[in-house]
């Protein structure tokens, strides 16, 4: 029978269990986060990030005394920015320093649990520029206008770079006008800059407007000889486009001493500056001069596989027939030149042509020739 007593003990068994199941729950469910964090950014009166500076905290909310103490440091990164966690909840006094000196202040820095505060110094802010000397204020001014001036030219510099960039992609793809109209636009925005008319050049180049080319080769190699620090490359390679553009409006004289010129200036290089000579004088059907520039080119680099072929072609017009055998004799050089390009190239673009040449002179394709190592 169910009586009084047995449901007393059954309550107090209840009861024991509710107890020991309450004991039995973690204790991480109720438990909270003691300490707090904090971050923030540091910039200097023109605005620009501290990168260099420290933030420390000292406990308490009254103003700082010669007894304080600092029981936190912040350093600043490269952005200026700083943070710290695992702080005790409290109110806390926040010092900027840079290279060991007081910079700023905050007071009242409140840390509270499981939260991020937000401390940032802007030295940029007018109370802050409010309590500086006169002549810290002059100088803040200065800097102000050498700030602007230099961001200024920042922008027009990035502006003329994707300019530079963008016209050699349209050059690349064949749009020469659109290179041109692109670069007429940055020798404008500072036109005393030598690459700028060297691009410009190039894209008048392409585009066939040999005379505008020219006049922008020219402007290049002025401005780059008027320069503190002239750049041989630059002025090597406009005076070799140059060449070229002189080249196709007939002035042979003008273009071999624009290619002589930019050997000159880039040694290392010689052998390529000689070789577009020769091929310049070769097609306007100088042919002896032709030679005489190819000489020069593998003097430079006896590698320049190009240059013998050229020679050869130079020279082989000048194939004469002796009466008595009525054999073909090419002049000196010529049958040396082709054997030279054969060895260097013997699966080269030109190798069926020089072999068939060579035959056809009577001569057999043979050769001897090293090529020696490359001037420098």
């Amino acid at each position: 029978m169910y009586t009084l007593r047995s449901r007393f003990r059954a309550a107090m068994v209840a009861a024991a269990a509710l107890s020991m199941a309450f004991l039995l729950q973690p204790q991480a469910a109720t438990a909270q986060t003691a300490n707090g964090s904090i971050h923030g950014h540091v910039n200097d009166p023109l605005g620009i990030a501290i990168t260099n500076g420290i933030v420390k905290l000292s406990s308490g909310s009254g103003p700082l005394t010669k007894d304080s103490k600092f029981e936190f440091n912040f350093p600043t990164d490269q952005n200026g920015d700083f943070k710290g966690a695992d702080l005790p909840v409290g109110t806390y006094q926040a010092v900027l320093f840079q290279n060991d000196k007081t910079i700023d202040f905050s007071y009242n820095i409140k840390v509270t649990a499981g939260a991020d505060t937000t401390l940032n110094f802007d030295l940029s802010r007018q109370a802050y520029i409010d309590k500086m000397t006169p002549e810290q204020k002059k100088m803040l001014e200065e800097y102000r206008k050498q700030n602007t001036a230099a961001m200024a030219e920042n922008s027009k510099i990035k502006n003329l770079n994707a300019l530079l960039k963008q016209s050699r992609d349209d050059m690349h793809a064949g749009n020469f006008d659109k290179a041109i109209s692109e670069m007429t636009e940055a020798t404008q925005a500072k036109p005393d800059e030598p690459l700028l008319w060297y691009t410009l050049g190039d894209a008048q180049l392409g585009a066939k407007k040999y005379d505008d080319a020219i006049t922008s080769y020219k402007k290049s190699i002025d401005l780059n000889s008027a320069s503190k620090k002239p750049n041989p490359d630059v002025a090597a390679s406009a005076n070799n486009n140059m060449g070229q553009a002189l080249a196709n409006t007939g002035k042979t004289e003008d273009a071999v001493a624009a290619y002589e010129a930019a050997a000159k200036l880039d040694p290392k290089n010689a052998g390529m500056y000689y070789l577009n000579e020769a091929i310049v004088l070769y097609k306007l059907g100088k042919g002896t001069e032709a030679a005489a520039a190819a000489d020069k080119a593998v003097a430079a680099d006896p590698t320049k596989v190009d240059a013998y072929y050229v020679k050869g072609q130079a020279l082989i017009a000048q194939t004469t027939e002796d009466p008595k055998t009525h054999r073909l004799v090419p002049p000196p050089g010529c049958v040396d030149a082709y054997q030279k390009y054969l060895e260097l190239a013997p699966n080269g673009a030109h190798a069926e042509e020089v072999k068939q040449i060579l035959t056809g002179i009577g001569q057999s394709v043979t050769s001897s020739f090293k090529a020696g190592k490359k001037k420098r």
